[in-house]
């Protein structure tokens, strides 16, 4: 398929996922997530691929959910599947990351077992902007992130480098001044060198506490980002973003420190 949205490639022992899907910035429409999946799963069943390299084209990594799709609690579903499909898939799987990753796509640099982040990486936890939780996605990601730094960014929305991203768990490898290919030159060859059995039980001991987060929290996490998806919040918050305009609670503040500074006090 010419137009599929993710790529497959494979070479001593690596298969190679490409996210292409340049039209929605490599966004997890319903079609992507699908694609991934049975990619994911057939490198899982490939006797030769000893590594999953995942991948992008263009300058963004991920942009999120497909703000285009109505939102359902069948496609929250079926990102937790994916998620976790990455978690338990017996070969490990490595995120090379030279763009923009934002919201949902954090979700698969939390589910993988390695990522590098180089030059023109950029990250940031939107979701609260939008009127949004990154509540699905926290599953992966909180077992691994430094617990301040996921306050700071899951609550603020603020933009951070790889160097940044490093330091607080979100990436195994991040420099900004880095070829990213150079990061991982070791990375992938010492998975080259792990035998299937090894490489699985291996991963199996550092995923374990992932996997037991997913047991007990997906199924209601879920259901509370497709809630947050349906409401009139989220729906102007939305709308907003597509329009490139302030949400109505940027814009309300606005008018009240207007009206502040006529009334010549502070705002109430």
């Amino acid at each position: 398929m010419t137009d599929a949205h993710v790529r497959r490639a494979h070479a001593r022992g690596v298969t190679a996922l490409t996210l292409d899907s340049p039209h929605n910035r490599n966004a997890l429409s319903a079609r992507l997530v699908a694609e991934l999946g049975e990619a994911l799963a057939a490198a899982g069943r490939h006797a030769g691929t000893r590594a999953v390299l995942l991948t992008h084209t263009g300058n963004t990594f991920c942009a999120g959910a497909d703000l285009s799709e109505p939102p359902s609690a069948s496609a929250a579903l079926d990102l937790v599947a994916l998620l976790r499909s990455i978690v338990e898939l017996p070969k490990p799987v490595v995120a090379r990351v030279t763009g923009h990753v934002r919201a949902g796509g954090l979700g698969l640099l939390g589910a993988c077992d390695i990522a590098a982040a180089g030059g023109g990486a950029s990250f940031a936890f939107t979701e609260a902007r939008l009127g949004l939780a990154p509540a699905m996605i926290s599953i992966p990601l909180l077992p691994r992130l430094d617990p301040r730094a996921a306050a700071r960014y899951f609550l603020t929305g603020e933009r951070f480098d790889a160097a940044e991203a490093a330091r607080i768990g979100l990436v195994t490898l991040g420099d900004p001044g880095a070829d990213v290919d150079e990061l991982l030159a070791p990375v992938l060859d010492g998975l080259r060198r792990g035998s299937p059995q090894g490489l699985a039980e291996s991963k199996r001991l550092v995923t374990a506490e992932v996997l037991g987060v997913f047991e007990r929290e997906a199924e209601r996490l879920a259901e509370r980002s497709a809630a947050l998806f349906a409401s009139a919040e989220a729906r102007e918050g939305m709308a907003a973003f597509l329009e490139r305009r302030d949400p109505v609670w940027v814009s309300e503040l606005t008018r009240e420190d207007a009206g502040a500074v006529r009334g010549g006090g502070e705002a109430r």
